[in-house]
C-alpha cells in the first residue's frame, strides 16, 4: 500500500516575479523609465552600429572580455565626442 502526504508548502518567488514587484511601484516605474533613457542606448549602439549581434567565442571568462573590449571602444568613442 502506498501513501501520498499532499503539503502546501509554498514555493520559491522566482527573480522575474521580485523584478515586476519592483517595477510595479511608482519608484520603480520611474527608475525603469531612466534606465530606458540612459542604458538602452549603450546596448543599441553595441549591438547596432559595432554590429555585436552575438558572441563570437565560447566560454564566460572568454565571452566575458569580448563584452569588455566592446564597452572600451563604446567609451572611447563617447569620451572622443565630448572632447572633439
Amino acid at each position: 500500500m502506498r501513501t501520498v502526504f499532499a503539503t502546501d508548502i509554498p514555493r520559491p518567488r522566482t527573480n522575474s516575479e521580485v523584478m515586476i514587484e519592483k517595477i510595479d511601484t511608482p519608484y520603480g516605474k520611474k527608475m525603469y523609465s531612466m534606465r530606458m533613457g540612459i542604458i538602452e542606448p549603450v546596448f543599441a549602439n553595441i549591438r547596432y552600429c559595432k554590429g555585436m549581434n552575438r558572441f563570437t567565442l565560447r566560454g564566460k571568462e572568454k565571452v566575458n572580455k569580448q563584452w569588455m573590449l566592446y564597452c572600451c571602444v563604446h567609451n572611447i568613442e563617447k569620451t572622443l565626442k565630448t572632447t572633439a
